[in-house]
């Protein structure tokens, strides 16, 4: 194998496969909060007796799991970018060198 190649390899498309992974790890759990958020904050806003308070304070655990969402799937399209700039390297390296 071609050490150009490699070095490809070893420095972009593996920590780029990585970091998408490790994102698309850590956002489906979150998924899964921000589901209950959103469902907790529907809930409490449909009750005659809630407060203000109570309804800026679920409305804020809500946008805190959307944002962490938004910030971990920007991770897994880094991630993915970053994989394909370096396959994309080794696609273009001429086979005779």
């Amino acid at each position: 194998m071609n050490r150009r190649i490699v070095i490809l390899l070893l420095t972009v498309v593996m920590p780029g496969v990585a970091t998408a992974g490790i994102s698309l790890y850590y956002l489906f759990p979150e998924w899964a909060v921000l589901d209950s958020s959103y469902r907790n904050y529907a809930k409490i806003a449909k009750l005659k007796t809630t407060t203000i308070n109570e309804l800026s304070i679920a409305q804020a655990a809500e946008n805190r799991h959307r944002i962490n969402c938004f910030a971990e799937g920007v991770g897994v399209l880094l991630g993915g970018i970053m994989a394909g700039i370096g396959i994309h390297g080794i696609c273009l390296q001429n086979p005779r060198n």
